[in-house]
């Protein structure tokens, strides 16, 4: 076995993918499972699941294989193109439904592109009039200098009457459109419809060798300077376009061996947040839902497992074996207070108490425990390791920075300064009633009324707080069976197709989330 010291984590993270020299140890690891299959689904249009899920992951993978048949790129919606889309708001006065339209002139511009780069060798263009006409006007209005972002693809809709002459030109040159139209700056709508009434013409003519799969990356985080009520009117406008794409149009495509599709790849609570028709239909039928939940007693047999024995058997010269050989070398101990039996080492179940079930958490708690082991020349680490208090401080305080990732989307910096300040009127107690709970928010609001500030939004009641806490995994409730067990309900463990945002109760006894405590100063061990 390697020594600690030789140990690598780094070659997990699915934002250094392209970066890695062997990548396909990190597809051993992590992504060749049923995930990868449903993804090619042709009715698949969300990829859902919580922040360090994976979500980045597979659509890298897709986009570096062409996995059954499937020609995949990412994309990422960066600040710059939310900031133009304001701009454009303002300017061409847009609605929901233009937001809709424009982004779906953009993912066509964005696909035809990568069908134009794909299939070039495969036939011949010049065969299909109207596909032809289209990439020439796109050569002619970019100076044949286009790059396949979404920013750029942004100007070319900002610019719609010349987009339109230029496509109409080419069009009429074609033989492709007898009529000649007029274009005008102050119909932006009509220009806009016209150009993608000349994408849908093109993608319909031409006949497809491979599929198409276009991942759109990147509305997880709301970017500081962006409203959220704008930021969600884009994000709305996005989802809607997916969807109307690929089921309103691209499905009417026939001939050829290959259909197009975009996939979204978004949170469960802004999937919940976008608006949508029908969301649970949506989420069951035309979504892939990220799932590591496990239970202690079979968590041998878990996916999350099977990613953490992978992590560091491929690291070794000899990386044959059962499942769980290389974990238990590495980790030769038992959790405390297991109380079920097992005929190996139950190490993990501490990082599963630790952790939210993501693999970015696993892949964190690896890390953290190799920088923060004093002695690397071992070759195995201890539960002293995983219980040192610097480990568990530096563990808890990335967990709180997730919080607050999350919290960013919905609200501003100060507003987390105050949910922070919350948890002093808790009095250190990790554990607490409802009665406790509804005290400390009382003290908190009068507190914040001493200084003349209003409550943030997500603190209008003690309930709409409580179930905001819920919603972060901040706390958990706790009911008793009738022989005094407690049932533990955490969000994530209850979210699923069919339960989305599920609710917390009310008058129970609740407790914060053990990796969150030290980072919040609360229980024994801060």
């Amino acid at each position: 076995m390697k020594k600690i010291a030789d140990l690598d984590f780094g070659f997990a993270d699915a934002q250094n993918y392209k970066r890695r020299e062997n990548k396909q140890r990190f597809n051993d690891v992590f992504i060749k499972n049923e995930y990868l299959d449903q993804l090619c689904d042709h009715g698949v249009s969300f990829l859902v699941g919580e922040k360090g899920t994976g979500k980045t992951a597979y659509a890298v993978y897709m986009s570096n294989n062409d996995h059954k048949n499937n020609k995949s790129e990412i994309k990422y919606i960066r600040e710059t193109e939310y900031r133009k889309f304001i701009s454009l708001k303002k300017d061409k006065h847009l609605q929901l439904s233009d937001y809709t339209n424009v982004w779906k002139v953009i993912l066509f511009l964005l696909l035809s592109q990568r069908i134009k780069e794909a299939e070039g060798g495969a036939f011949n263009f010049k065969n299909f009039g109207k596909f032809n006409a289209l990439n020439e006007a796109i050569e002619e209005y970019y100076y044949g200098a286009f790059s396949p972002e979404i920013i750029q693809a942004l100007e070319f809709v900002e610019n719609s009457k010349l987009a339109a002459e230029v496509l109409s030109k080419h069009a009429n040159a074609k033989g492709e459109q007898s009529e000649t139209f007029t274009f005008s700056e102050s119909r932006f709508q009509a220009n806009l419809f016209y150009i993608e009434k000349k994408f849908q013409d093109a993608i319909r003519q031409i006949r497809l060798e491979h599929n198409y799969l276009l991942f759109i990356d990147g509305i997880d985080i709301r970017p500081s300077g962006i409203p959220y009520p704008e930021y969600l009117e884009c994000v709305k406008g996005l989802a809607n376009a997916v969807w109307e794409l690929n089921n309103d149009f691209f499905p009417t495509v026939k001939g050829g061996k290959g259909r197009c599709r975009v996939v979204l790849l978004i949170r469960p609570d802004i999937f919940e947040s976008a608006g949508l028709q029908n969301q649970n239909a949506k989420i069951r039928d035309n979504s892939v839902f990220l799932d590591w939940k496990t239970e202690y007693i079979r968590h041998r047999n878990s996916k999350i497992f099977e990613v953490a024995d992978h992590l560091l058997a491929v690291q070794q010269d000899v990386s044959e074996g059962d499942l769980g050989n290389h974990w238990d070398a590495y980790f030769p101990w038992d959790s405390p207070n297991v109380f079920d039996t097992y005929d190996c080492p139950t190490s993990f179940i501490n990082f599963l108490r630790w952790s939210y079930y993501r693999p970015r958490d696993i892949v964190t708690l690896l890390t953290l425990l190799k920088q923060l082991t004093e002695d690397k020349e071992k070759t195995s680490f201890s539960l002293d390791d995983f219980e040192a208090r610097n480990f568990q401080r530096a563990y808890s305080n990335y967990l709180l920075g997730e919080v607050k990732d999350q919290l960013a989307f919905y609200y501003e910096d100060h507003d987390y300064e105050i949910f922070l300040k919350f948890f002093e009127f808790l009095k250190g107690k990790d554990k607490f009633s409802y009665e406790e709970f509804t005290q400390a928010y009382g003290e908190m609001k009068k507190y914040l009324g001493s200084l003349d500030k209003p409550m943030p939004q997500f603190m209008k009641s003690e309930n709409e707080f409580l179930q905001f806490l819920y919603d972060l995994n901040v706390l958990c409730f706790l009911e008793r069976t009738v022989d005094g067990k407690p049932h533990i309900h955490w969000c994530f463990k209850e979210r699923n197709y069919a339960n989305i945002s599920p609710k917390v109760k009310t008058h129970c006894e609740y407790q914060v989330f053990y990796g969150l405590a030290k980072a919040l100063n609360l229980g024994k061990q801060y």
